[in-house]
């Protein structure tokens, strides 16, 4: 566990702060496959290895939306929120996929707080900034400001 949180006006002092990374997770073709079927996304480039061999990756690669919608594995590794009622993905802002993620890559998620701010209801959001990395690349696979909500326990 990286960061935990007892309250969620907490994470006021917290803005700037690494708050840790995630363990690494293997990116297999299975998962390629399962995510182009559940979205529809079937291009060669992610589910083709034979094709993608000669393709310009060398090899079938992640989609941008799956390593993105790791996030949602990652961060739960990485902070935890306690004393609330209910916490709620609220959004992102700024996303990005700097370089592609070859069949066999190994992800891991990093963040940092980078703002917080009160909101109707007596809730907290905070905008976290996860960036996705891959072993031994030095360009991140996707970088995402993520936006969360906290509703204090009552």
């Amino acid at each position: 566990m990286g960061t935990v949180f007892e309250t969620p006006e907490e994470l006021k002092d917290a803005v700037g702060k690494q708050l840790g990374k995630s363990d690494w997770l293997k990116i297999t073709q299975q998962r390629i496959d399962l995510f182009a079927e559940a979205t529809g996304d079937h291009q060669w480039i992610h589910v083709d290895p034979e094709r993608a061999k000669s393709g310009p990756f060398g090899a079938t690669i992640a989609h941008g939306y799956l390593t993105q919608s790791l996030v949602n594995k990652f961060l739960p590794e990485i902070v935890e929120v306690r004393g609330i009622s209910m916490g709620v993905n609220y959004g992102a802002d700024k996303i990005r996929f700097p370089a592609p993620v070859p069949v066999g890559s190994k992800l891991r998620g990093s963040a940092e707080l980078v703002r917080v701010e009160e909101v109707k209801n007596g809730g907290i959001q905070a905008t976290v900034r996860v960036t996705v990395e891959i072993e031994g690349n030095d360009r991140p696979a996707c970088v995402i400001d993520t936006i969360s909500r906290y509703y204090p326990a009552e």
